[in-house]
C-alpha cells in the first residue's frame, strides 16, 4: 500500500465530494490549495454550480471521467455511502479529511481493493511532502 503521500502525488484528477463556496472553511481552502499546487480538482456539490471557479457535479456517478483520487469533507455517517459511490466509479482512492473517520467506510474500501486514508488533510500532507505537480 501506498503512503498517503504517495497516493496525493500519484494522483492527477481529484473529485472533492462536499466542496464548498464558503471560503472560511476547511471544505474551501483545502482543495483551493490543491488546484493552485497544479492538481486538477473537480468539486462535487448538489447544491451550487461552481465551487473556486469550478464546474461543480452533483454527485460522483456524474463525473464524466475517471478520478485518481476522491476527497470528501463530509460527517462520517455520509463517508459511508460516499465510499460506496467512490468503489461503483472505479476510484483507485479515497481520502477522508481530519476529523473523519469510519470504521465501515474502511471495510468497504478495503473489501473493494482500493486504498484509504482517513483522519488526514490533503494540504497539510502537500505542504510536509513538498507536493506540487508543476514542472
Amino acid at each position: 500500500m501506498r503512503s498517503a503521500q504517495q497516493i496525493l502525488a500519484d494522483a492527477n484528477v481529484i473529485a472533492v465530494v462536499g466542496a464548498s463556496r464558503d471560503s472560511f472553511k476547511p471544505a474551501h481552502t483545502v482543495p483551493l490549495q490543491i488546484l493552485r499546487h497544479g492538481w486538477r480538482v473537480i468539486p462535487v456539490n448538489p447544491f451550487v454550480d461552481e465551487v473556486f471557479g469550478v464546474k461543480t457535479v452533483p454527485t460522483l456517478a456524474d463525473l464524466d471521467e475517471p478520478v485518481d483520487l476522491v476527497n470528501i469533507f463530509r460527517p462520517a455517517r455520509d463517508a459511508v455511502e460516499v465510499v460506496r459511490q467512490a468503489v461503483a466509479i472505479g476510484a483507485p482512492a479515497v481520502w477522508l479529511q481530519t476529523g473523519i473517520v469510519s470504521a465501515q467506510a474502511r471495510r468497504i474500501a478495503e473489501e473493494a481493493g482500493i486504498e484509504y486514508v482517513e483522519d488526514r488533510c490533503l494540504a497539510v500532507e502537500r505542504a510536509l511532502g513538498s507536493l506540487t505537480k508543476r514542472a
